[in-house]
C-alpha cells in the first residue's frame, strides 16, 4: 500500500493516539501542517480507500483509528526502498548514509550496538 507524505502524517498522528475525530487531527496537526479540516477530511477519505485507517460513527461525528500497524508500514517501506535502490541489501545503504553523510559517534555506537546484538542473536 502506498501511502502518501501527507497521508502519512495523519498515520503518524492516529499511531500516537487513536480513535481522533477529523477535528481532533486537524488541531493535532495545526502546528506542524496548518491544514484546514476540509484537508484532513480528504487525506483521510483517501486513506479509508486504502483500507489503512477505518472510521466508526460516534453521534454526528467519526472517530479515526489505524488499520495498518506502525511496524508494518515502516518495514514494508523499508524494504521497498531497498529493494528499489539497493537490490533488497542493507549494506550497500548503510555505506551509502557513511559516505555521503557524517556519521556522528552516537550513529556509529548505535550500528555497534545493532550488529553486536545480531550477533549474539545467531
Amino acid at each position: 500500500m502506498r501511502i502518501s507524505t501527507a497521508e502519512s502524517q495523519i498515520m503518524k498522528a492516529l499511531w500516537a493516539k487513536s480513535p481522533l475525530t477529523a477535528e481532533d487531527l486537524t488541531a493535532t496537526l495545526a502546528d506542524e501542517q496548518n491544514w484546514a479540516e476540509g484537508t484532513v477530511k480528504a487525506l483521510l477519505n483517501r486513506l479509508l480507500k486504502k483500507d489503512a485507517i477505518a472510521a466508526e460513527k460516534d453521534g454526528r461525528r467519526f472517530l479515526y483509528r489505524p488499520l495498518v500497524a506502525q511496524g508494518d508500514y515502516v518495514h514494508a517501506e523499508s524494504q521497498g526502498l531497498l529493494d528499489r535502490l539497493f537490490d533488497g541489501r542493507l549494506a550497500p545503504l548503510v555505506s551509502h548514509f557513511s559516505q555521503r553523510e557524517r556519521l556522528s559517534d552516537d550513529d556509529i555506537a548505535e550500528l555497534r550496538r545493532i550488529l553486536e546484538a545480531h550477533d549474539d542473536g545467531r
